[in-house]
């Protein structure tokens, strides 16, 4: 369980529980600058996922960032779309493309969109944005798998908020039906969505029970400890004839004080001042070159702003069009 060079079976490298809450944290710090740097986008459940984010992709699933179509990868989900942040620096951590690209997200022309595209970035496996569809297209991720005989893992990546969509649901059933062990979902349950609490806006819990139902095996753990988030995805690769989905309790908008717990900052982007606190609070203002990725994220635009610029059809003076600007 590892990143792996593909071609050899190496690892290309091997994080420590240690290492990984290192990695965490500063994939936080990136997080929050790019989003800074859009002045739009999501920051609680960003956060919140970042934990599991960073195991996932630096610890646990089989996957080449120096050939992001090897066939034998494990494919992982982000059916929460709105998250892509998170999903963007966990990548460059991984070292599919260099970590700073990230800070020209939502700008004009770059790959990092504010809901991941697949043929724009690589290791991104779907293009997703409509809540409850991750799970169906993990399903047929893993019966494709079973049926070409690959032993790949399928992880999909959930909100909690996202299980009162029906669709979710259905997959759920059919995942139990087929006995997807290839399957692994998590969901991150961080109790808070676009309108407050979950619980008050459709209340999803129990979710274990639910799930069970379905026939699926069911891991409960702290979304923000490490060593239970790596231990979960040991064992639930590990268990056979049953989809798994992992349960992972987290605080929207972690490690950043005055956004833990708010729906406020669902979707919301730090302002500058904003920023430089959150990156005091994480320790990060000294590792993470604040202002020049911010110059490289503005410089981006406004070249991105010259080229449009370029295109746009020019009438000559007095000839009654409307003008574009000088």
């Amino acid at each position: 369980m590892a990143l792996r060079d593909s071609a050899t079976g190496r690892r290309r490298r091997q994080y420590s529980v240690d290492e990984l809450e290192d990695a965490a944290r500063l994939m936080r710090g990136y997080n929050l600058v790019a989003l800074c740097a859009a002045g739009s986008g999501h920051a609680g459940g960003t956060l919140s996922i970042m934990d599991i984010a960073a195991a996932l992709y630096l610890h646990t699933a089989e996957h080449d960032p120096k050939n992001p179509d090897w066939a034998g990868r494990d494919r992982i989900i982000w059916s929460a779309g709105h998250k892509a942040p998170a999903l963007y620096v966990a990548l460059g951590m991984a070292g599919f493309f260099p970590l700073d690209k990230v800070v020209t997200l939502r700008k004009l022309g770059s790959p990092f969109q504010g809901h991941p595209h697949w043929l724009k970035v690589p290791g991104v496996e779907v293009s997703t944005r409509s809540l409850g569809q991750g799970l169906s297209i993990a399903v047929g991720m893993a019966l494709a798998a079973k049926i070409d005989g690959r032993s790949n893992k399928v992880f999909c990546l959930m909100g909690d908020g996202e299980q009162q969509e029906g669709q979710v649901w259905e997959a759920a059933m059919e995942a139990g039906h087929f006995h997807l062990d290839n399957l692994i979902a998590v969901i991150d349950c961080n109790r808070l969505q676009i309108d407050g609490w979950v619980k008050h806006v459709m209340q999803v819990e129990p979710l274990a029970a639910k799930y069970a139902a379905f026939g699926w095996d069911v891991l409960r753990i702290d979304g923000h400890n490490m060593s239970q988030i790596v231990d979960a995805f040991h064992q639930a690769r590990a268990i056979e004839h049953r989809p798994v989905v992992i349960l992972a309790d987290t605080v929207k908008g972690k490690g950043v004080s005055f956004m833990e717990d708010e729906a406020g900052w669902h979707g919301k982007a730090p302002n500058r001042d904003e920023l430089d606190n959150a990156l005091g609070e994480l320790g990060l203002c000294e590792r993470i070159p604040i202002v020049t990725l911010l110059e490289n994220a503005k410089h981006f635009q406004m070249e991105a702003s010259h080229n449009l610029d370029a295109m746009m059809a020019r009438l000559p003076h007095g000839s009654g069009g409307t003008q574009a600007r000088p």
